[in-house]
């Protein structure tokens, strides 16, 4: 019993926040295709920030879910004009995630999260491009809970894999969403569309947990990388996180 219990509790990293501000100190594969924004008017900083790749999916994704689920609850667009803009929107977003995430993914071993997205996204535009094109009123009745329902286990198979509490936590939400969105009787598009996009676009802009990097091991880097990533994990050990 006390083994189960050590074991249970140390499955996620207690020590680490659920959410903190972006640690500088990256590893090779979080450099690579690293987005810095420094955005100035004269000598006043306006906005500064920097994606790693991961990150960008997220902005992506954030700004592709806002954009469906604002077009569907502002713009009288027929439903069919609509699936076909959600379904190109989709592909789109798959390839994106697919062409960014790749090198991350395969040194942390995390293939499988990308597949797992990418399936998920398909599975869901096709539910719905059956209901649209097919008139079937259970679904179009029901598209927003869908679309948190799939967020949902996304983000709970993520945060099971990956040990996060964060994105178990964003799962959490999503579940809550659909509890809530009785609640909010013509503007359920508009909730939805809140409730993904903000969790994206927080993800993106704040440092999340996860369990320890698997680049050590990974026959993708060299033994120069993975010397780098030592010596960037060592400082990460003494920056003074800022939590959230």
């Amino acid at each position: 019993r006390h083994c189960y219990e050590f074991h249970c509790m140390s499955f996620f990293d207690p020590t680490v926040p659920i959410l903190r501000c972006k640690q500088e100190a990256l590893d090779v594969q979080d450099l690579e295709g690293l987005l810095c924004i420094d955005l100035r008017l004269g000598a006043l900083s306006l906005f500064s920030s920097f994606y790693t790749r991961i990150d960008q999916v997220f902005v992506v994704w954030g700004w592709i879910t806002l954009a469906i689920f604002s077009i569907a609850q502002f713009f009288p667009i027929s439903w069919q004009i609509q699936a076909i803009f959600w379904s190109v929107l989709t592909l789109v977003g798959c390839a994106t995630t697919v062409w960014l995430t790749w090198f991350w993914v395969s040194v942390e071993r995390l293939r499988w999260v990308a597949y797992l997205w990418v399936g998920l996204m398909l599975l869901g535009v096709s539910v719905t491009d059956y209901g649209v094109f097919c008139g079937c009123g259970d679904i179009l009745l029901n598209l927003c809970p869908l679309w948190l329902g799939i967020s949902a286990v996304g983000y709970a198979a993520t945060g099971l894999g990956m040990r996060s509490r964060t994105f178990l936590l964003a799962s959490a939400i999503h579940v809550l969403g659909i509890m809530a969105l009785p609640y909010f009787p013509g503007w359920q598009f508009l909730a939805t569309g809140s409730i993904m996009a903000g969790s994206l676009l927080l993800l993106a802009e704040l440092q999340w947990d996860m369990r320890s990097p698997q680049a050590e091991s990974s026959a993708l880097l060299s033994e120069e990388q993975r010397q780098f990533n030592r010596q960037q994990q060592e400082l990460r050990m003494i920056e003074s996180p800022c939590q959230i």
